[in-house]
């Protein structure tokens, strides 16, 4: 058993680039931050936030995301992402994640991971069929 405790928080900085931009709108002026890159960098900044907290071989997976991306964050802007924990069980972390560009929230919303034993979880999908 382990105790995850409220109010645990963490943050990561990124800068937008062509990593983690849009192409698809056909004007490299129009690059920002694209959302899945977003929502990507929300879920591991909600994952580390908990991650060292764990008994050794366990983590968590993401298994709900509900958040807007409410402005852009262009090209060469520096980001900050970050995770909060609402709630805790022993099976589940609820979190408040943000991301912040140099001119204010850039997404905002929850989040919510669960606990595994990541061998148990590799012995089920290994026993899963395709």
């Amino acid at each position: 058993m382990f105790f995850i405790p409220i109010g645990v928080k963490h943050e990561i900085h990124l800068v937008v680039d062509d990593k983690n931009a849009i192409r698809f709108l056909g004007n490299d002026r129009a690059r920002v931050l694209g959302t899945p890159w977003m929502i990507a960098s929300m879920e591991m900044t909600a994952r580390d936030a908990v991650v060292q907290l764990l008994p050794e071989g366990y983590d968590t997976v993401g298994t709900m995301v509900n958040v807007r991306h409410v402005s852009a964050a262009p090209m060469g802007a520096a980001v900050r992402f970050t995770a909060e924990v609402l709630e805790a069980t022993e099976r589940r972390i609820y979190y408040r994640v943000e991301c912040h560009g140099p001119k204010g929230m850039v997404g905002e919303g929850t989040h919510e991971r669960f606990i595994i034993n990541v061998e148990r979880f590799a012995e089920r999908l290994a026993n899963t069929p395709a």
